[in-house]
């Protein structure tokens, strides 16, 4: 509707400002200065005709003293229009500032069509990305915490967005939930209990219910709205019924602290980015924080089994601040004791760069399950759609640009299994 009536307004616009050749004149358009006049190809040299605003001049038809608009002047009703257009679209109070930039950008006929494009921004590398979702949304909801919305993409089906931040996609979400869970439960030669940090979505709970081993599975999440909305709009949000899962609403950081120790064999950590760079190069740390930190790390340790795993989120290997954390957790968890730290690459189409990781960090890896019992396994195990055995091998081969940033000198020197340096 709002583009419609920008239409309306260029139209009339273009009516003010215009008017109509002679039908027997023929005229050429000629740039002398910084003004447009017309001069006559087939008669009158020198006298001045018509062309619209809109087509770069306009004169009268006299044929003396005529006169052409300045450049400046069409360009500036150009900009009036625009702004105007941005003035209609910026009412919706649901459309954020860059989701408005960005459908200013692109095709109008989108946004007039119930279109939106969802922006991720990353002003560290000057890098933008965005998928279009119909509009509004399929389901919306203020929460204690957070923004909740739920939208309807053609090619990427139901997609959760909180605070305007894409979180998953039911066409490529089970690329990282799938690795993220089968990974470290693969990797640990039995596990029975299981600790879900975050995951709100339920997608790793429901991947890790998938393992015959598990007796119970505590899952901790801050914000119960976010995981009362999955169970209505996601495929997988059954996963809470099952009857080995425990859900807990509370601070993942505060249940872990108070954890008994040795209570878990496999912690796994789908938790939201540490921190945000504004297009400054300002870094504000965001509430996940915490859960990264050498305090939380340490009761990590504290709470797994002495064969334990704990898996977690660790960003994109793209970004130099991000590259950074990568190292600086690796060393930070090797430091409190864990023999193996790695970091796995995943390829997800809807995270920004398209690629996401997780550091895996093992505390005895010389007991990590064997390959050929994790093809026994898989093949008894309830189907997957991304992971298998062999990806769990290569998900560990890195570029080695990226190897050099994380491990140094040791580049190059860990199996892919067991994390142990070849002899």
């Amino acid at each position: 509707e709002n583009f419609q009536r920008t239409i309306k307004y260029i139209v009339v616009m273009r009516q003010r400002l215009s008017y109509p050749l002679d039908k027997k004149e023929t005229r050429t358009a000629s740039l002398v200065g910084n003004r447009w006049t017309l001069g006559d190809m087939s008669r009158k040299k020198g006298s001045t005709g018509y062309v619209s605003v809109l087509g770069r001049g306009r004169a009268d038809r006299s044929g003396k003293n005529g006169f052409s608009v300045d450049r400046k002047i069409v360009v500036g009703i150009l900009i009036t229009l625009v702004v105007f257009y941005l003035f209609l679209n910026s009412r919706d109070e649901s459309f954020s500032a860059s989701q408005l930039l960005e459908n200013s950008a692109t095709s109008s006929l989108s946004s007039a069509a119930g279109k939106r494009h969802l922006v991720e921004e990353e002003y560290e590398i000057g890098f933008a990305q965005a998928i279009a979702v119909d509009y509004p949304p399929i389901y919306t909801q203020k929460s204690k915490f957070q923004q909740i919305d739920v939208y309807s993409s053609k090619y990427f089906g139901k997609v959760l967005v909180l605070d305007d931040v894409l979180q998953i996609t039911e066409t490529d979400g089970h690329i990282y939930n799938e690795m993220m869970a089968h990974i470290p439960m693969m990797q640990h030669p039995k596990a029975l209990k299981v600790l879900v940090i975050g995951g709100g979505d339920g997608y790793v709970l429901n991947e890790v219910l998938k393992h015959k081993s598990v007796q119970h599975v505590d899952h901790v999440d801050l914000d119960g709205d976010v995981t009362e909305v999955c169970k209505k709009h996601f495929p997988w949000g059954n996963a809470w019924s099952d009857s080995r899962s425990k859900l807990h609403i509370e601070d993942g950081a505060a249940f872990v602290a108070k954890a008994e120790d040795a209570s878990y064999d496999v912690i796994i950590q789908d938790s939201s980015d540490p921190w945000d760079i504004d297009d400054e190069g300002n870094l504000t740390p965001l509430p996940s924080a915490v859960l990264y930190s050498k305090d939380h790390f340490k009761h990590i340790f504290r709470i797994l089994k002495t064969n334990g795993i704990f898996n977690f989120q660790a960003e994109t290997f793209n970004i130099p601040s991000n590259i950074k954390g990568i190292r600086d957790w690796r060393n930070q968890a090797l430091n409190l004791g864990f023999k193996s730290v790695r970091y796995g690459s995943l390829p997800t189409t809807t995270y920004p760069t398209g690629q996401i990781g997780m550091l895996l960090c093992e505390k005895t890896p010389s007991e990590a399950t064997h390959i050929d019992d994790m093809r026994k396994r898989f093949s008894a195990m309830e189907e997957t759609s991304f992971y298998h055995p062999r990806l769990h091998e290569g998900t560990f081969t890195l570029p080695l640009w990226v190897e050099k940033k994380i491990y140094g000198d040791s580049a190059g020197g860990f199996d892919a299994v067991d994390g142990t340096k070849p002899s």
